[in-house]
């Protein structure tokens, strides 16, 4: 199969490509309200600062609520999340154009509009990016996640011009009224899903658990904590050219909305070719590799756009800058999407886009103070450096070469009969396994176990030890606790396939006639009263 097949590949899967369509048009009108919205602020207010915040105010949403719409997209069938968000967002969108049409828009209502749209953004993100892999098989995930952008990127090829014309001839209202109408074939389409059926036995988690269960998985994992880390970097210094192009292009001879929207037209011309790039880069080079790559080139970007005479060399910069931004987030998602199995999917991308998204937050707000006080070209200049500085940072701590092969559920748990009438809240629990190991196996039997202490903490265990009897040294114990009993069921249930290699080789090191001994014990204090710890016939959870 060709390259060009391959990048396609996504389309033949019926659902995948009504969605990519619907959010197409979705798209569309999103960027031609955001040419609205930064062009309306530039003819209300003259300040750099204020006008740097539309996009601040668009970002900052999804910083500070992604974890809690990652642990309801994880929770809750993602397709009602995603209705829910587009709802929403029609219906702020609609009250915008309203207050447009008023005549009422002032500079902070302005913000308070696109930090409401951004909330809607801030809960849909993380159900449809996780819901992608609902869509199509494993094997094409990184083609659907590539065809994402091309998507976004081909209506900002486009949209950002549309948006500019439509600001010129009938006013900023009316792009917002276009937004407005946009989110209607997305709903359509979300409402004709039947998504696979979710199986489970269990209640949905708490939010504050679910939300701690998702950073826990965060600090267990190194290889997305450096993804996490790169993208707050890349954030933080390519968003100067999406938050001070208005400025730039305004000041460009002949500067205008039509302007500013070729300009961004430019940058999208140049994502959509990233994404076609990005599949081959990632088959022929390590992440490592493309991630530097897009440091350094969109250093080069806001390098050209700082010195630019002229919007021909200015475009030329965007393009630059649209390759590489694509580049660098479209394999940022991938790799925390292949690195992470589908139990907790929802909340490590929203807390990649955290990173991601606060990182733009935080810059877009810097980068118009720096122009407001220098001047555009001197912040531009100044971000240029510490791009150069994120590629470097790769020399410590690089991207992972090697992504798991299969986070699929391992399957083998199976709920345990006991002779106790326990309800899915009781606890803690403490759980003690026997394993006997010979004394010459002593050092592979740590080094598996020093393996099997993250992954038991990273799916929920708490106070994990492992002890060694001092009478017969042959003698371990693993000890860990868990609140309920089914927190239990579920932290059994997260395991995943490419877990079973470190539980076959304790298993292997074990040397007793029977399989090792697992004691799930009941926590209780010395006053327990309640009638259900009395002994009853044995009860199937299952």
């Amino acid at each position: 199969m060709d390259e060009q097949a391959s990048a396609l590949a996504p389309m033949r899967h019926p659902v995948f490509k009504v969605v990519w369509f619907a959010s197409l048009a979705s798209n569309l009108g999103s960027l031609i309200q955001s040419v609205g919205a930064a062009w309306l602020m530039t003819s209300i207010t003259g300040s750099a600062d204020m006008v740097a915040l539309v996009q601040a105010s668009t970002s900052l949403p999804v910083m500070l609520l992604s974890l809690a719409a990652g642990a309801i997209a994880d929770n809750f069938e993602r397709r009602r999340v995603m209705l829910a968000a587009q709802v929403f967002m029609l219906a702020v969108s609609v009250a915008l154009a309203i207050s447009a049409y008023a005549g009422l828009i002032t500079p902070w209502l302005l913000l308070g509009f696109t930090f409401l749209i951004g909330c809607g953004t801030a809960l849909n993100n993380p159900s449809w990016q996780a819901s992608v892999g609902d869509m199509v098989p494993r094997s094409v995930l990184p083609a659907a996640v590539a065809l994402n952008s091309v998507n976004f990127n081909l209506t900002r090829s486009v949209g950002p011009a549309i948006g500019g014309i439509i600001v010129a001839v009938a006013g900023a209202a009316a792009a917002f009224a276009v937004n407005a109408v946009s989110y209607i074939p997305l709903f359509l389409a979300l409402r004709a899903w039947t998504p696979p059926a979710q199986q489970s036995t269990l209640p949905p988690e708490r939010l504050g658990a679910a939300m701690t269960a998702g950073l826990r998985y965060i600090a267990m994992s190194p290889h997305i904590e450096k993804v996490l880390l790169r993208g707050f970097i890349f954030g933080f210094t390519a968003i100067i050219v999406l938050a001070l192009l208005p400025l730039a292009a305004r000041d460009l001879p002949g500067g205008g909305p039509l302007l500013y929207g070729l300009m961004l037209g430019c940058y999208g011309i140049g994502a959509i070719g990233g994404a076609f790039i990005g599949g081959r880069a990632r088959s022929t080079l390590s992440n490592e590799t493309v991630a530097r790559a897009a440091f350094v080139g969109f250093a080069g970007c806001a390098t050209i756009i700082a010195l630019a005479p002229n919007a021909w060399v200015t475009g030329v910069g965007a393009m630059i800058g649209g390759a590489c931004w694509v580049l660098a987030l479209a394999m940022f998602n991938v790799t925390v999407q292949l690195s992470t199995p589908r139990w907790v999917l929802g909340r490590a991308l929203a807390l990649y886009q955290t990173a991601t998204f606060g990182g733009m937050a935080l810059g877009s707000w810097i980068w118009g103070l720096v122009a407001d006080r220098y001047d555009v070209a001197t912040a531009l200049l100044a971000a240029a450096i510490l791009m150069i500085g994120g590629a470097l940072v790769g020399l410590k701590l690089p991207l992972p070469a090697k992504l798991p092969d299969n986070l699929d559920p391992l399957n083998r748990f199976k709920t345990p009969t006991i002779a106790l009438d326990l309800r899915g809240r009781s606890g803690p629990v403490a759980v003690l396994i026997e394993y006997t190991i010979r004394e010459e196996d002593t050092q592979a039997f740590l080094k598996a176990m020093s393996e099997r202490r993250r992954i038991r903490r990273r799916d929920g265990a708490q106070q994990w030890e492992l002890l060694r009897d001092t009478e017969k040294p042959t003698q371990w114990v693993e000890s860990y606790h868990v609140p309920t009993w089914d927190d239990y069921i579920r932290h059994n249930q997260r395991r995943t396939q490419a877990d079973a290699g470190v539980t076959d080789r304790i298993n292997a090191l074990h040397s007793g006639d029977e399989p090792p001994k697992v004691h799930r014990m009941v926590v209780r204090p010395t006053d327990w009263k309640e009638p259900g710890l009395q002994t009853k016939a044995p009860v199937d959870l299952g």
